[in-house]
């Protein structure tokens, strides 16, 4: 296995999100947190706030990034098919104090894999490979001495049906822990052994294939899954949730579960491409968004063989969670320092992406889904992102 394939997240990437019990004003914190919300209110009251591209009376932006330990986000809004708002609030680093633009880089982290999901169903569409053929075909003994791996297909990558492991561990060795395809466990490694069924196939590197196929159709110019030297001059650096600012992830080749390097602008470009299907068969475009297994209630991985108890609000299709029963599409992303979360409903042509640079961006997540998709969300509870008692 080459080092630019490393199967393992690096020490930057994990899942699911990180998230805080509840607001320093909820709860009594222990006397060596204390200092630390303290500590990080004063910071913000010192931070410069630029907010462009959407009034505070539709989202009090300012005050999210306030409030939580995240000096910076990038909001885009897609409605009636049509990106109307782009937001960008906060620094780019808490120390240097430098203001985000819509154009500052962003880790993408796990909203990698609904992107190459799209340029995979693309290649089903051409023919090769088929959705349900085995990976195997393509690279054969890539998990050796497990025949049950070599059953492992496109639909069971897509879906996180693959019973792999997140990510692979002295604990947690890389094998099916589960028959392919009997049930849900969200796996970064299905995706990765994808990755070089894709590349076999193409004859070229991942982000080559995911350029032609998604960046350059649909004008994503500051999106690449390896790291651009232009990416220099305006990037968001990862914080810690003492607001400390951390190396830059900056990949040198691609991984396709979390190296996505972007902006909200670009992305909703993408989402812009989900909500209408195009560069897609229509029964494809359908097929992405339709619910193939239901995930276990308040877990995304389940390796145990039983098959767990499932959320009937929640289900997966290929590369997107869903709510079934209000068409609706979602998905998050966490690399250590950096949250991100995509929602979409292609009734409404409405979609959203929020970008954040802090360990707690999910705490900015209700608000924002809420101001933009109203009502209750199965989505969010199952992630854990609703606070206690939520209606």
């Amino acid at each position: 296995m080459t080092a630019e394939l490393a199967p393992c997240g690096p020490p930057t990437q994990l899942s699911p999100p990180r998230k805080r019990a509840s607001r320093a004003s909820d709860v009594r914190l222990p006397l060596d947190r204390a200092p630390l919300v303290a500590n990080t209110e004063r910071l913000f009251e010192l931070l410069p706030i630029a907010v462009a591209g959407m009034s505070a009376s539709e989202i009090d932006v300012a005050r999210l990034i306030s409030t939580s330990a995240v000096p910076a986000l990038s909001l885009a809004v897609v409605e009636n098919g049509a990106i109307s708002r782009v937001v960008a609030a906060g620094v780019r680093n808490a120390t240097t104090r430098e203001p985000v633009t819509e154009h500052t880089i962003f880790e993408a982290a796990s909203l990698s894999k609904p992107v190459v999901a799209y340029a995979v169903l693309q290649l089903v569409d051409a023919g090769v490979p088929s959705l349900d053929e085995p990976l195997a075909r393509h690279v054969p003994d890539y998990i050796p001495d497990d025949p049950r791996a070599a059953t492992i297909t496109v639909r069971h990558v897509l879906a996180h049906m693959t019973g792999l492991p997140n990510w692979r561990s002295d604990q947690r060795p890389l094998r099916t822990y589960f028959t392919p395809g009997e049930h849900f466990s969200y796996s970064g490694e299905g995706f990765v052994y994808l990755q070089r069924v894709v590349e076999r196939i193409a004859g070229e590197p991942l982000d080559g294939v995911v350029s032609r196929l998604v960046f350059a159709p649909l004008g994503m110019r500051d999106s690449s899954f390896v790291w651009q030297n232009r990416f220099d001059a305006n990037y968001a650096a990862p914080h810690d949730d003492a607001l400390h600012p951390g190396a830059k992830f900056k990949p040198g080749a691609a991984n396709v579960a979390y190296s996505l390097q972007t902006t909200a602008a670009d992305y909703a470009r993408f989402l812009q491409a989900v909500l209408a299907g195009v560069r897609l068969e229509a029964k494809t475009a359908r097929l992405w968004l339709t619910p193939q297994v239901n995930p276990p209630q308040g877990r995304y991985e389940s390796l145990e063989a039983e098959v767990p108890d499932r959320d009937p609000a929640v289900a997966w299709g290929l590369g997107w969670g869903l709510e079934p029963e209000l068409g609706t599409f979602f998905h998050w992303g966490w690399n250590v320092g950096a949250n991100a979360f995509a929602f979409g409903s292609p009734t409404r042509e409405t979609a959203l992406v929020l970008l954040t640079n802090g360990d707690y961006g999910t705490e900015i997540v209700p608000e924002i889904v809420a101001a933009i998709f109203p009502g209750h969300r199965p989505s969010l509870a199952w992630l854990g992102y609703e606070p206690e008692g939520a209606p």
